[in-house]
């Protein structure tokens, strides 16, 4: 297996500073190191020019391949931006994004070609609350909102998503079939969780796996999905995960995998974090991104693979401090793979993303940069 390395991929949106990187090359056990400058990747910003969710290339192809993954290298072809931002829910003052108040890092997700960020709530008004301490649920109306915002996939891959059980998620499930938003990680039995979302994009064909490696202890068996029994696909069937990317990859320009994993409030990412995304690199994913630890972790690859170890919350009802600190996450790819990336840095604000541009993007690309050096 490859140990990830670290690299810092902070671009402000609208704006492109010269600010180094920190590269760190880390053993799996999570050893220290020391940070050293590094370059910034050439991904560009999405253009400045909102585009509708119909607007955006949606083709959708066939059922998943279980054919061995191909040799040789890949090439060439269109280039495609895809967006992927964390946590979101519609609890306390990011409920306002029911009345339309969505903050504006939400215009990076629309003026990518392809979207996506993880839904950490059941869209239900039905269940039974689960025997913990945080449950979160929204409206329907909560799919609509994020469609008409540009948002194209959504993961419930997470601790949350059967925060009201089996009844909730079939609510959820069909939620998101009446929005036509496409729903990662969850389904009627195992098969419809783990199936993957597939997309050509500008003639880039995309295959995107969602999964979660965190659950409450009660719910490690009860909420996974099995054969007749509807759930959430677990990464701690770590196997079935790489299974499933080295069949993708077979049919697949680019493979991405979703994944809910980490631990609350730590920024440098655990040693399974590490161990998982090597892991995933040797089966064939070009994109590893997670969300969960409620904070910004570090961006960085295992191999040619693009790790971004957290995303942070994204629309949320954090209140300052660490877990107010957002952005979103461009990767930029072709036939041949990932080509570029790009980090733009956001605050949340009553609930919602606010993009953060000038200085204030600069003094935010500096403390991460000082931050992620620890690690």
């Amino acid at each position: 297996m490859r140990a990830p390395r670290f690299t810092l991929r902070l671009t402000p949106s609208g704006i492109r500073p010269a600010v180094a990187g920190g590269l760190c090359a880390l053993a799996l056990a999570l050893s220290a190191c020391a940070a050293q400058p590094a370059p910034e990747t050439g991904a560009a910003a999405p253009s400045a020019g909102s585009r509708s969710a119909a607007a955006k290339s949606r083709t959708a192809t066939a059922a998943p391949s279980s054919s061995p993954a191909p040799a040789g290298k890949r090439s060439g072809g269109g280039s495609a931006t895809l967006a992927f931002a964390g946590d979101v829910h519609f609890e306390g003052s990011s409920a306002a994004a029911l009345s339309g108040r969505l903050g504006s890092a939400f215009s990076v997700l629309r003026s990518a070609d392809f979207a996506m960020l993880n839904l950490e709530t059941a869209i239900t008004d039905r269940g039974t609350p689960q025997p913990k301490e945080f449950t979160f649920r929204a409206p329907a109306r909560a799919v609509t909102v994020l469609r008409q915002a540009g948002v194209d996939a959504v993961s419930v891959a997470n601790n949350h998503g059967m925060d009201y059980g089996r009844v909730g998620l079939a609510d959820t499930l069909a939620a998101a079939r009446s929005a036509g938003m496409p729903l990662l990680g969850a389904g009627q039995d195992d098969t419809a969780a783990w199936t993957p979302l597939r997309r050509e994009v500008n003639g880039v064909r995309i295959s995107v796996l969602s999964a979660t490696d965190v659950l409450d202890d009660f719910a490690v068996t009860s909420w996974v999905a099995g054969p007749g029994r509807s759930g959430l696909a677990s990464a701690k069937d770590t196997p079935r995960l790489l299974a499933d990317v080295r069949a993708e990859r077979a049919a697949a320009d680019v493979v991405v995998v979703f994944l809910h994993w980490g631990q609350e409030r730590i920024v440098c990412p655990t040693a399974r974090q590490q161990q998982l995304a090597s892991m995933l690199a040797d089966a064939g994913a070009d994109i590893v991104v997670g969300s969960h630890a409620h904070v910004v972790q570090p961006r960085g690859s295992a191999g040619k693979t693009l790790v971004g170890y957290g995303l942070g919350n994204f629309q949320f009802y954090a209140s300052g401090g660490p877990g107010s600190n957002s952005g979103v996450l461009t990767v930029t790819v072709n036939q041949g793979g990932v080509t570029g990336s790009a980090w733009h840095p956001a605050t949340i604000v009553s609930g919602a993303p606010m993009l953060l541009t000038g200085q204030a993007a600069a003094a935010r690309a500096a403390a991460e940069k000082a931050r992620f050096a620890s690690c």
